[in-house]
């Protein structure tokens, strides 16, 4: 499953410490002429790639790297050699024996013959065969690659330094360690068949156990891992497993492909591990594939993670940790967030804006939506105090025939909440949309569409009589008729 893991443990059985405490919330008082946001979690963003923020030791061993992959890329040292098995001694076919005999005999009895024609023929062809296999072996890669990015650094390309970055900080900047964990992805890519994987064709089933989905606040891609919709069809045969992974590694290879490789640029990914019914002890064969389509990308794919993030986390996760801790690098530990099921939109606000979180998250996206883009904008935030009630408008100036469409969600909701179109002509009367109702916390973002006959507004009333403050939030289009 998912994309890329730096996490040595398995992926849906790692513990890890708890989500930090969330970010500083914005302040109470409401500014009518400001939208409010999300503050975004402190220490996110990506490592640098600018070689004057790397450190002497960091920069040492980048040029170390450098060097030796230039030796192993010149000396034709990066992929394994094949090895060609001794041929026993070959005994001379009885024809040739015969017509050996005949020349003897026209030679004069003992007398060493002339080479035949077919002899110099197979003599012709072994001497091409063993020139070719040489050469093959003596030939030089200078154009090796990985994602697109050249490998040799006398190419002086920016976009080498970036990827070498992430073997050597996989390998805590031991030169030997990255340059024998390159050659091994290199090599893996090679065996696996990583130029053609692209263009093959799964099963549609697939698609629903991991897919990417929008970006977070810094950028990164997201990708979603839902461990719960797999089951033993999926991996029954030792077919469906080779299939599932080159479908789980083919999606991570067109999460790479939304990469730059730039030092100024976006250069991992965000991965979402939803746990919700994840492989148990029934689920043997699943879980097994999961570890080894984990392992593999864990292997080949270095520090391709801006943040782990896991949802839906079971209790007993957080009692194991204390254990798993010490045997996790800083850097691994930096990048794990849990989440447990009441905190899952709490938690993925601090690092996903509300319209691209899922709706089944708590957030405002929706597969397939013909009404709301990336280009509509933000949504805006709203903070209703502790026992205090908000009231939000949203305006129109036309006489009739405008179509309003909104969305609005609450983080938790637990409100009491009513929609209304209120007419500007007070001789109206005002229409309910949405009847005033207790939401429960595991309602999803409502979508209303409302076709007025009047110039109006539509107001929403959320009432918070809860002890704790909610965070709300809102967008909307107006669509004027069409004539």
């Amino acid at each position: 499953m998912t994309v890329e893991v730096e996490c040595k443990a398995e992926a849906v059985q790692v513990a890890v410490e708890p989500v930090k405490a969330a970010a500083e919330e914005v302040k109470c008082e409401k500014d009518e002429s400001k939208p409010k946001t999300v503050e975004k979690s402190s220490s996110y963003r990506e490592e640098s790639n600018f070689l004057s923020d790397l450190k002497e030791h960091e920069k040492k061993a980048l040029n170390d790297l450098k060097t030796k992959l230039e030796e192993a890329i010149l000396g034709n040292a990066i992929f394994k050699k094949k090895e060609t098995p001794k041929k026993p001694a070959e005994e001379k076919p009885a024809e040739a024996s015969e017509e050996v005999a005949e020349k003897k005999e026209e030679c004069g009895g003992d007398e060493a013959p002339k080479p035949t024609e077919v002899c110099e023929e197979e003599i012709a062809k072994k001497e091409e065969c063993e020139a070719v296999e040489k050469c093959e072996a003596e030939a030089v890669d200078e154009d090796i690659s990985i994602w697109g990015v050249p490998l040799l650094p006398s190419k002086g390309n920016e976009s080498t330094n970036v990827v070498l970055l992430k073997f050597l900080r996989a390998r805590e900047f031991k030169v030997h360690d990255a340059l024998e964990m390159l050659k091994k992805t290199l090599q893996w890519r090679k065996e696996f068949k990583i130029d053609t994987l692209l263009e093959e064709e799964f099963e549609a089933d697939l698609a629903a156990a991991a897919y990417m989905s929008g970006v977070d606040r810094e950028g990164h891609p997201i990708c979603y891992n839902i461990f719960g919709v797999l089951d033993e069809k999926t991996v029954a045969t030792e077919e469906k497993r080779e299939q599932f992974l080159r479908w789980r590694v083919q999606l991570m290879e067109k999460g790479v492909e939304k990469l730059d490789f730039k030092a100024d640029g976006i250069n991992s990914l965000l991965q979402i591990n939803d746990l919700n019914n994840s492989p148990g002890a029934s689920k043997k064969e699943v879980r097994a594939a999961v570890n080894k389509a984990v392992a593999l990308l864990q292997d080949n794919y270095p520090e391709f993670v801006a943040k782990n993030i896991f949802i839906n986390v079971p209790f007993w996760y957080y009692a194991f940790h204390s254990l798993l801790s010490p045997f996790l690098t800083q850097r691994t530990r930096s990048k794990l967030v849990f989440a447990r099921p009441s905190k899952v939109t709490e938690t993925l606000l601090k690092y996903i804006p509300i319209q691209e979180i899922p709706v089944q998250y708590g957030g405002m996206k929706r597969e397939n939506d013909f009404e709301f883009s990336n280009a509509d904008g933000e949504a805006t935030e709203v903070m209703i105090k502790a026992g205090c009630t908000e009231t939000i408008e949203i305006p129109t100036p036309e006489q009739g025939g405008t179509t309003f469409i909104w969305d609005v969600t609450v983080v938790g909701w637990e409100v009491n909440y009513t929609e209304e179109f209120v007419p500007t002509d007070e001789n109206s009367y005002t229409m309910i949309v949405h009847k005033c109702k207790k939401m429960s916390s595991e309602e999803e973002a409502l979508r209303k569409t409302f076709k007025n006959n009047e110039a109006g507004k539509i107001v929403i009333t959320v009432q918070n009589s809860s002890g704790k403050k909610k965070k709300l939030f809102y967008r909307y289009k107006i669509k004027k008729a069409s004539f």
